[in-house]
């Protein structure tokens, strides 16, 4: 799970549009649902029904929201906090690809 994934289900999820969320984020349509496909697989199950115009949360979908909704601002929190404290650093954004893994999944 990465939190670009989470970044592109929660826009998805607000916008009820891959287009959309697209153009929100400045990805392509075709990364956006990339991502959140790749985050479908992560967990095993689908997150959107998509059909029309629009993509409708799944019961998954709106069970996982909240808690994406809470990690981007957690990392959001912590990156604003980190560039308050130290102000001489130039700030950095963590790389697009940066993983968001379980704690037992990390190596100590």
């Amino acid at each position: 799970m990465q939190l670009q994934q989470l970044r592109a289900f929660r826009e998805v999820a607000r916008e009820r549009s891959f287009t959309r969320a697209a153009h929100n984020l400045h990805y392509s349509q075709s990364s956006i649902t990339a991502q959140v496909q790749n985050l479908e697989a992560a967990f095993g199950v689908p997150l959107f029904r998509r059909g029309g115009r629009h993509a409708t949360l799944t019961d998954e979908g709106r069970c996982l929201l909240p808690y994406a909704e809470r990690i981007i601002e957690t990392a959001e929190e912590a990156h604003r906090h980190l560039a308050t404290t130290h102000p001489a650093d130039p700030p950095r954004t963590a790389p697009a690809h940066a993983a968001v893994r379980p704690a037992a999944n990390r190596a100590a």
